[in-house]
């Protein structure tokens, strides 16, 4: 794509919130700050809108979309929605959990926003400027992560600029995201719920709350397109040198540590940053969710490790990226001293905040 888009850029407010319900009716392009990451806005019902989404993110069109809406009535017109996700929205909405769902017969949203598939993303944002453009706007919105495709997701509006300037028309500055990690994605669908995308809702909560585990997904077949966002082999990937189950550091190296224990060597290292020294991923969250500052980072040129605490070490070798999909579960220490289920690629996640783009 190329760069001739002049992006404006406005602090949050009700003038803001009107000027993005502007811009998306006339198919233009905003991000916006939700709950979890800043997202890309486009109108989910035109198709030359959700289009320009894409060539902006350059994000393959056979990836569906996630479509916004400001309350159940609206997500209603969408998708159908069996027992389980009933229930699951009337728990959990507003907030970061995305349901995908049987489309309505008469779903207004494109079917480029759906990648042709027979079943909708639906999810109802958490956030006080995102839930005001829904409102004021009064259509569904598709909003991927405000960033290029298989980047890091952003968390504030420097990071939205440093990605996409010059390809999208606005962007509304509504401080640092709170969560910092993009939404869980469950899909109800055969009476059976599977979880297709682990993210800021726990997967222990969504079960206990409908009384069974969730299913994990069928295997689909090589080349097929995802079911849903943040299913690809590669997600979230940072430019960074990383290693797997680092132990110690080694010359020129930082430290991203999650934990009590640091690494050894961790006085030697180039910056140290611990997202959590009790264990605790809420608290990891939201540590990268704030701007780390400058004087920690350290030259681009560092490879970065991270370990965990004494019962995993974690996060990427040199040959390999962080994925955003994985099963496997580990344990760790919540702040409360209680050890519990975590998904893996919850810290990876987390951690992967850390390792801003310009890294």
């Amino acid at each position: 794509m190329s760069v001739d888009v002049a992006t404006r850029v406005m602090r949050a407010d009700a003038a803001a919130a009107a000027a993005a319900a502007r811009a998306l009716a006339e198919g233009g392009l905003v991000a916006f700050p939700t709950e979890t990451v800043y997202g890309l806005g486009a109108d989910a019902a035109n198709a030359r809108a959700v289009a320009r989404l894409f060539a902006a993110k350059d994000r393959p069109s056979f990836n569906p979309l996630i479509s916004h809406v400001a309350d159940l009535a609206q997500a209603r017109r969408l998708a159908r929605f069996d027992p389980a996700a009933a229930r699951l929205a009337a728990a959990f909405w507003p907030g970061p959990l995305t349901l995908v769902l049987p489309k309505t017969d008469d779903c207004p949203v494109s079917e480029l926003a759906t990648a042709g598939l027979d079943t909708i993303a639906v999810r109802m944002p958490d956030h006080p400027v995102a839930r005001e453009i829904l409102a004021a706007f009064a259509g569904p919105v598709v909003a991927p992560s405000a960033n290029r495709s298989g980047r890091l997701s952003p968390t504030s509006a420097a990071h939205v600029l440093a990605d996409l300037e010059g390809r999208i028309d606005l962007l509304i500055d509504g401080g640092p995201t709170q969560v910092g990690i993009e939404s869980t994605v469950v899909a109800c669908l055969d009476a059976t719920a599977f979880l297709l995308r682990p993210g800021g809702l726990p997967r222990s909560r969504i079960e206990a709350l409908l009384g069974f585990e969730l299913t994990d997904p069928p295997q689909a077949d090589a080349g097929a397109a995802p079911a849903a966002p943040g299913m690809l082999g590669s997600h979230y990937a940072p430019k960074a040198r990383l290693r797997l189950e680092a132990r110690a550091v080694e010359p020129g190296e930082a430290l991203l540590a999650f934990g009590p224990a640091l690494a050894s060597g961790s006085e030697h290292a180039a910056a140290v940053l611990n997202l959590s020294p009790a264990g605790d991923l809420v608290e990891a969250s939201r540590t990268c969710a704030r701007s780390t500052p400058r004087a920690l980072r350290p030259s681009p040129r560092c490879r970065f490790l991270a370990r965990t605490s004494a019962r995993r070490s974690t996060i990427a070798s040199p040959a390999r990226q962080l994925p955003g999909s994985r099963s496997q579960r580990s344990e760790v220490s919540n702040q409360n001293g209680v050890t519990g289920p975590i998904q893996p690629q919850d810290l990876d996640q987390v951690c992967c905040r850390w390792l801003r783009t310009n890294f």
